[in-house]
């Protein structure tokens, strides 16, 4: 703090015992010693405020940052959601094919759905237990009358 070594302290110490005299002398060096004591405390108080006042400010610059690089992210993941979202240009210039001509050559989809619920009422009668007969029955109903 200050640059004040043996022999300056020791005339302080001469000067202040002359001035003020035995009598006085103890008093007054507590007096400075608890004034002294005080800017101490207050120098190192301020000394933290202004630490954690620094502190604060660099937590907020990393949080500025951080805040920057998930708007980023969360950008190029958007577009990336967006770009597989739209169909692809190649799609949507083919022309729909002819609904007509295919419907006469492909099975019709209720024949599909048909057979998908009696696989997953099967199943569901397998997995609860259900009778051997049930299943028999409901796979009798299940079959087609038309002969292939």
């Amino acid at each position: 703090m200050f640059d004040i070594g043996f022999l300056e302290l020791l005339i302080i110490g001469v000067v202040a015992l002359l001035v003020l005299g035995p009598e006085r002398l103890p008093k007054a060096a507590r007096t400075v010693g608890l004034w002294i004591g005080k800017i101490k405390r207050t120098v190192s108080g301020m000394q933290r405020d202004i630490s954690a006042q620094l502190e604060a400010e660099e937590l907020r610059q990393k949080l500025d940052e951080q805040q920057k690089k998930l708007d980023a992210s969360l950008h190029q993941v958007k577009q990336d959601v967006e770009r597989y979202a739209e169909p692809d240009p190649v799609d949507t210039a083919r022309t729909p094919p002819d609904t007509t001509a295919t419907d006469k050559a492909s099975p019709q989809p209720t024949d599909d759905r048909a057979r998908l619920d009696a696989a997953l009422a099967e199943r569901r009668d397998e997995a609860s237990g259900a009778p051997e007969a049930h299943r028999e029955a409901s796979a009798a109903s299940d079959k087609d009358p038309s002969p292939r």
